[in-house]
């Protein structure tokens, strides 16, 4: 049976403001999500020390929501040894006072300059900076508007705190996959030949929707017959016909969180020429999954799928990583794919989520690809998605 729906209070679904409003059943209320931001504060404090930086200038949005809770499309905080402090501009004034009651917030058009002078005025001498965010023309404007203070890059530090999920985040993720079970059971029940791939993708889209998404994750892949056999085809005006394998790549997001599943349906009888693509695919998923537990490498993880595909001959016929994070954005760490000398390798902890979706793709046959989403536990993985 796939999880009910978590009840929504109807103040709740009256809300115009998806990212403001309240929590109701599973979701936590506006004081533990309070307490949850100022834990994930503390665990940057902890990092800054170690970088040698007296505070940090977040500009990444996904961070500052991560960092304060704030989901304005303008907003920086600035983070010391002892204080936080949000700036948005006037448009966000009365969502930020909502979000972020317990903040110090500072209302300006030009937030980073107004953070930037706030740290120069407290006397801080080094102050962290999210590089891969900042262009350079950026960084040249914070040196004119701190002078006298060092910057210093603290990297992707927030990216690395957000990859192991507190319980919030991970009841967020599991009413995201619930919700995707539910409106792919409805699809597959009523799925029909004579549709077009278009018209399925738009179907599962709304039925997110109606399911409680509050948006998209990504554009729906709806791949049928020989368009299967692209990884990440758009969906074309081709009818779905009798025996076709049909590949269903799709998610949603929840309270900011997103989710990603991934199934290949067989309409009709099928053709058998295609199961055996199926059965060696199931089975690569099955051994990735069995290979996640407190310790082991991603690299490990991603080299269960491909050594079993090897196995049934289509070593080449998988050319994409076997995994990737999921949080606030639907690509994060951990990345489970090959060592790499351009990507670091990363040790599964208790708390990450990511995608376990090893496929094969055979020109003028078709394509398979099975992806649910999976959390590491004390003691392996539970897997989200049904």
């Amino acid at each position: 049976m796939l999880p009910s729906s978590v009840p929504m209070c109807h103040a709740c679904r009256k809300s115009s403001d998806r990212g403001a409003r309240s929590r109701c059943g599973e979701r936590s209320n506006l004081a533990d999500m309070t307490e949850a931001h100022a834990e994930r504060r503390e665990r940057l404090r902890e990092r800054l020390a170690g970088l040698d930086v007296d505070a940090a200038l977040i500009t990444s949005l996904v961070n500052v929501r991560y960092l304060t809770g704030f989901t304005g499309s303008n907003g920086a905080a600035l983070i010391t040894r002892s204080s936080a402090v949000l700036a948005t501009d006037g448009r966000y004034a009365t969502r930020s006072a909502d979000e972020v009651p317990e903040l110090e917030r500072v209302i300006d058009r030009h937030i980073a300059p107004v953070l930037l002078d706030r740290a120069v005025k407290a006397g801080i001498k080094r102050l962290g900076f999210e590089s891969h965010d900042v262009t350079v023309d950026q960084h040249a404007d914070f040196e004119q508007a701190a002078e006298g203070v060092e910057l210093r890059s603290i990297k992707r530090a927030v990216e690395d705190l957000r990859t192991v999920k507190d319980e919030d985040e991970i009841a967020s993720l599991r009413e995201a996959c619930a919700i995707g079970d539910r409106a792919l059971a409805e699809l597959v029940d009523g799925l029909i030949l004579g549709r077009t791939e278009r018209q399925i993708s738009q179907e599962l889209e709304r039925r997110m929707i109606d399911h409680g998404a509050d948006g998209l994750a990504f554009d729906t892949i709806v791949a049928s017959g020989p368009n299967s056999a692209h990884p990440h085809p758009h969906p074309t005006e081709r009818t779905l016909s009798e025996n076709d394998l049909v590949v269903l790549d799709f998610g949603g997001v929840y309270d900011g969180y997103c989710v990603d599943l991934t199934r290949t349906v067989e309409l009709g009888r099928g053709r058998q020429d295609l199961r055996p693509l199926f059965d060696a695919v199931a089975q690569a998923q099955s051994a990735a999954i069995a290979a996640v537990r407190p310790g082991v490498l991603a690299s490990q993880v991603d080299g269960a799928a491909r050594d079993m595909l090897a196995r049934h001959g289509l070593a080449e016929a998988f050319g994409h990583g076997t995994g990737h994070g999921l949080g606030l954005e639907v690509h994060e760490e951990p990345r489970i794919a090959r060592f790499s000398s351009t990507h670091r390798d990363t040790v599964l902890a208790p708390g990450m989520v990511f995608t376990v979706e090893p496929g094969a793709y055979v020109e003028g046959l078709g394509g398979v690809r099975i992806e649910d989403d999976v959390l590491v536990t004390d003691d392996g993985c539970e897997v989200l998605t049904r």
